[in-house]
């Protein structure tokens, strides 16, 4: 039996390697389609090994903290990572500077030096910036730092990102909070919340599936010559399992060699993936390695769904020697067996209820969301002869292309099941994505043209906090400016809690200007002081508050108490900036400001709407080499960077897949019209123009899709609610279906436009040649 089997596969493959050069074309479209979806699969087979790489580069230039109350050794290094923003854009840097040995080799992987004082290491990304026009006024934030070198790939995530390491001489002002041994700490991201594990579930399963369908339809090319063959073998005496064995053995040569032409596509896309900019830092080509099992289903699966779709498309088919038979083709096709699949996908979605709490929901929502779309597309086939087997009369080309469909519909149906998909579950996504995304919480901006940032610094006296106030001020694209000064005072005569760390109060300082834009109240001098907040910011007169709030809690460090004097009440005016600074608010000569230990300087700048760069001039202020300096814009969403980052690689994974389905649509229509050449030249012959042939052409791809369309439409909007319902989220974007309906319409354009060259050459008289 094995042997049997293997006789015929190798005679079907036979048969195709030797077709000529009709059977060479046919395979080639079906190798080139099968190659297209292998590619798409083996690029995501790969991103787990490139987001581990990226993560490992982060774990290895990670700095390794001093344990509490550990000495510092010859080598140890200060390190303070920072966050740089420029023009809405984030990226991230380090400040390094050497505590004892200058010639210390500690240092992070990409580097071959520690950096001195007003040294600059920068990714190539960074430096192509800073020497662009773009990027003029980032520089000034660098004080005008050479840049020493280019950090290597070994340093950064991907090619694309902005990092650098600056060399400083500030850190050690404060080394017991900066001091690291070394670098290669564990900094591995915190889990996704149950949320965002689904998200990034229903991503996977929606940008993967259709590739998926594509894959199994492209197996299917060349069907009806391929039938015409069978009649032939069994004219001369093959019966009819070999006949299927036959027919098996050259579907898998078309699927070997689109495994072939896969691979090799795959090879091609990684040896450009650094040059391909993508959201975020990028990708390097040597990260870009399927995982070994994956890699393996795909090489397995492949060739054997090639065999099994074959015998399955087969199994109604009667081939016999005057010609192909179709049993029960007059009976239409069976609708109930179609929605139980689907009803039985929305039933899975639909069980565990509302939350995505429990454990194991994100296998239930996979296999859920799968077995719906799989139950649009299989709905799909029984729309489009539903639709075209009741359209009558119209011009010639929609009678052609009508026509067409209603002698077999089962060819475009499947041609159009990608877009099904794709848009089905883009659709859901986008509800998703947009409810999510509307969940982040963001400040009313009374006045969007007059932005408020807050500015900070650590000073070590009132005139220096004053001098920073001086110069916020005075940056340009600042309308005004409110100056005061913050302090974090620990209670005195409240014990440690269980970690050691002790309970503290805020004091702010300002005068009586600046508190009145901060708290309200009925009067002020010079020597009031003020309490409000909620209770866990209260202040009461007798409190003791430590001066020495930077002490280290030796046996002979001792407190230098201070006692909070009569207050009155007050309430916070300004949210935004109460939201930070709540507890006790004195004025100048109510708190003994030179004796403070540890002091910020803090600024909150309203700036001038007419320039767009005003915050960016007071981020140069503020600088980079300061360390422990901040600043904040207020009025702006607050964003979450995982969500942003899985919707950057949802809007890169969604384009790719509508790239690869159009273009697949493009093949397949190729290779209908291969199939239809003798048909298209007789017509020709007899007077049909080729502009009523294109626009049959262009029905032809139209109505399926259309009708595709619609059924994504509802079966999306339906996936998205269920999708909500078992989030806990309301509706919020009902018409995200627009965009990708007009990229529905544009697969048709270009499928239209893409296959016109080669229907010209198909109705030529040479078409009518026979043998």
């Amino acid at each position: 039996m094995i042997g049997r089997w293997y006789r015929d596969l190798a005679l079907g493959a036979r048969f195709t390697l030797s077709g000529g050069r009709a059977g060479w074309t046919g395979t080639l479209l079906t190798a080139l389609g099968v190659g297209l979806g292998v590619m798409v699969l083996l690029l995501a087979s790969a991103a787990p090994s490139v987001r581990a790489a990226a993560q490992e580069r982060m774990d290895a230039r990670a700095p390794a903290y001093l344990e509490e109350g550990a000495r510092a050794a010859e080598d140890t290094v200060l390190a303070d990572p920072e966050i740089v923003e420029y023009r809405g854009d984030m990226f991230t840097g380090m400040l390094l500077e050497p505590l004892g040995n200058p010639r210390a080799d500690v240092r992070p992987p990409g580097i071959d030096r520690l950096p001195k004082a007003g040294e600059l290491y920068v990714s190539p990304a960074l430096r192509a910036l800073l020497d662009s026009p773009e990027g003029a006024l980032l520089a000034e934030r660098f004080d005008g730092a050479p840049i020493t070198g280019v950090i290597g790939d070994e340093g950064l995530r991907g090619p694309h990102e902005l990092y650098f390491y600056l060399g400083t001489d500030t850190l050690s002002q404060d080394p017991a909070q900066h001091a690291v041994s070394g670098f290669g700490a564990d900094r591995s991201a915190n889990g996704m919340t149950a949320v965002l594990v689904l998200l990034v579930v229903v991503i996977i399963v929606v940008l993967l599936l259709p590739i998926a369908a594509f894959i199994l339809t492209a197996m299917r090319f060349g069907a009806e010559s391929r039938d015409r063959r069978l009649a032939a073998l069994r004219l001369v005496g093959a019966d009819r399992g070999m006949t299927r064995r036959i027919a098996a053995g050259e579907s898998l040569v078309g699927a070997v060699l689109g495994l072939l032409l896969g691979t090799g596509f795959f090879l091609v896309a990684r040896t450009f993936a650094d040059d391909v900019r993508l959201p975020g830092s990028g990708v390097l080509p040597a990260d870009v390695t399927p995982v070994p099992l994956i890699a393996a289903l795909v090489v397995v699966l492949v060739p054997a769904s090639a065999v099994l779709v074959t015998l399955f498309a087969l199994r109604k088919v009667e081939v016999g020697p005057l010609g192909v038979f179709r049993e029960g083709g007059d009976r239409g096709r069976r609708l109930w067996w179609r929605v139980v699949v689907l009803a039985v996908g929305c039933a899975v979605l639909f069980a565990p209820g509302q939350g995505t709490n429990s454990e194991g929901t994100e296998w239930v929502v996979a296999v859920g969301v799968s077995v719906a779309l799989t139950g649009f597309t299989l709905l799909l086939p029984w729309v489009v002869e539903a639709v075209v087997g009741r359209l009558r009369g119209g011009p010639l080309s929609w009678q052609m292309a009508t026509r067409r469909l209603q002698l077999n519909s089962g060819i475009a149906a499947r041609t159009v099941s990608g877009v099904t998909v794709a848009v089905a579950g883009a659709i859901a996504l986008q509800m998703l994505f947009s409810a999510m995304n509307d969940q982040i919480p963001s400040a009313d901006d009374p006045d969007p043209d007059r932005a408020r940032v807050l500015a900070s610094a650590p000073v070590e006296s009132g005139a220096e906090g004053t001098e920073f106030a001086r110069g916020i001020d005075g940056a340009r694209g600042v309308e005004s400016s409110l100056p005061f000064l913050v302090a974090r005072l620990p209670l005195v005569d409240v014990p440690p809690r269980a970690d050691g760390t002790q309970e503290t109060r805020t004091v702010v300082v300002a005068d009586c200007a600046a508190l009145d834009r901060l708290i309200k109240f009925s009067s002020c001098a010079d020597g009031d002081a003020f309490v409000a907040g909620d209770g866990a910011s209260a202040v009461r007169p007798g409190d003791r508050l430590d001066l020495d709030n930077d002490r280290t809690g030796g046996p002979t460090d001792e407190p230098r108490p201070w006692t909070v004097p009569r207050v009155r009440e007050a309430r916070v005016t300004d949210v935004l900036a109460g939201q930070t600074h709540q507890g006790l608010f004195l004025t100048p000569s109510a708190f003994p400001v030179e004796e403070v230990e540890s002091l910020r300087s803090t600024v909150l700048a309203t700036l001038d709407g007419s320039d767009p760069d005003a915050v960016e001039h007071v981020r140069n202020h503020v600088g980079v080499d300061s360390a422990g300096s901040e600043l904040r814009a207020l009025e702006q969403e607050s964003g979450n960077g995982v969500l942003a980052d899985i919707g950057e690689a949802l809007r890169a994974g969604a384009v790719l897949t509508m790239l690869v389905i159009g273009a697949s649509m493009v093949v397949s229509t190729v290779e209908q019209l291969r199939e239809r050449r003798r048909q298209l030249s007789v017509l020709i012959a007899f007077g049909t123009s080729r502009s009523t042939l294109a626009a049959s052409v262009l029905w032809q791809t139209a109505i399926p899709v259309v009708l595709g369309l619609v059924v994504a439409v509802a079966g999306g909007v339906g996936l998205g609610l269920l999708l909500l319902r078992l989030a806990g989220l309301p509706v919020t974007d009902w018409w995200g279906f627009v965009p990708l309906v007009g990229a529905g319409f544009g697969v048709i354009a270009l499928v239209t436009l893409a296959s016109l060259p080669y229907l010209w050459r198909m109705t030529s008289p040479e078409g009518l040649r026979t043998e």
